[in-house]
């Protein structure tokens, strides 16, 4: 399936979307793979093969243009239920040399469940020699708000992001618990000396950023030598972050959402001590998956943030002409499905995961 077109400046993205609308590009839209069953993840390997996620427990490979048959074995048995399963997947910097593959998955019962990240040496066809990296603590009661994304920044660390049980909300506040934080970790899952509570005998030392919802996105810019992170905020709230170390990201204190009866969570948008999103989206576009743009193929995209929307089958670009978000435009709602992921390949395309039981894998490039 191929379509060519103009992509639309559809105005402001809501009310809360800062600035004047974006620029049009002309992109081209590609159907590479579909088969996929409810697809969470992708990450591209050196060869030019692509591994891929599915939330019942499988990573799969795409090779030649093709999904491969057989799944990756080795694999550790994930708690599928609710939003859990096999979650993210993120190589190590130094793939070429370590073959360590990263995953992210749900484990344990439906009654004490917890978000588990593990590593295994990718051969091919296998993981081998898989250990544990880090485990949220403590256990939750539910198969919801996982969190669930990684990602690596240049010293070699790794981001983790865990959502806050969402029965467990007020625990968000409590740097005692792992709920929902963005904790960072070594590569092989001890706790870097420079952590903002590492010495804090009451926190747990993994912490590196405090008071998120369901975090589900995480991107590190090599440029601006910035992280963000999007989250889903309740019935409204849905924010794009700037994480730094250390910081309070405000919820259930302060948000722009309310509960999904139609009750206050809080009175409270801004409160001292936390800070800010840079953009916040009511009503709630479910955001999803994330990719800073640094590819060669659109020149007019250069930084701008992307974020996929679950809840209205269509990508937002945000533009980041400056520090600060510049203006939102929605691209690709011609998939109509609900959008888990977007990540940058190396060939400067942008690659989207849809959802379902035939999920697939859509290439944006340069027409």
């Amino acid at each position: 399936m191929r379509a060519t077109r103009q992509a639309l400046v559809l105005g402001l993205l809501f009310a809360m979307t800062l600035g004047a609308p974006a620029k049009a590009t002309d992109y081209q839209l590609d159907e590479l793979v579909d088969g996929l069953d409810t697809p969470w993840s992708l990450a591209f390997l050196p060869n030019g093969d692509l591994l891929v996620t599915e939330l019942p427990g499988r990573l799969r490979v795409i090779r030649n243009g093709k999904l491969v048959a057989t799944p990756v074995s080795g694999v550790p048995e994930s708690l599928y239920g609710g939003q859990g399963g096999l979650m993210d997947v993120v190589l190590h910097p130094e793939f070429k040399t370590n073959r360590w593959v990263y995953l992210s998955l749900s484990v344990g019962t439906s009654e004490a469940s917890a978000l588990r990240v593990v590593r295994g040496r990718f051969t091919g066809t296998a993981l081998e020699d898989v250990s544990t990296v880090f485990e949220a603590a403590p256990k939750k009661n539910g198969l919801v708000h996982y969190g669930a994304r990684m990602a690596f920044l240049p010293d070699h660390s790794l981001l983790i992001t865990v959502g806050d049980g969402f029965d467990l909300r007020e625990q968000a506040q409590n740097t005692g618990n792992h709920f929902g934080s963005i904790v960072r970790v070594s590569d092989s899952g001890k706790v870097p000396a420079d952590n903002p509570f590492a010495a804090d005998e009451q926190a747990q030392p993994e912490i590196y950023s405090y008071g998120h919802r369901n975090p589900q996105s995480i991107a590190y810019d090599p440029v601006r030598k910035n992280i963000y992170s999007t989250e889903h905020g309740p019935r409204g709230g849905d924010e794009l972050n700037l994480i730094e170390p250390g910081k309070n990201y405000g919820w259930p204190i302060a948000s722009y959402g309310i509960d999904y009866s139609g009750a206050r969570i809080t009175p409270y948008t801004k409160y001292e001590g936390t800070t800010q999103p840079l953009q916040q989206w009511t009503p709630s576009i479910g955001a999803s998956g994330m990719s800073i743009y640094r590819g060669s193929q659109f020149s007019d995209w250069q930084g701008d943030i992307f974020v996929t929307s679950l809840v209205f089958n269509y990508a937002v670009r945000v533009d980041m002409a400056g520090a600060k978000p510049q203006g939102s435009e929605i691209l690709f709602t011609e998939i109509g499905d609900r959008l888990r992921d977007i990540r940058t390949g190396p060939d400067g395309a942008l690659y989207i995961l849809s959802e379902g039981e035939n999920g697939k894998i859509w290439r944006v490039s340069k027409p």
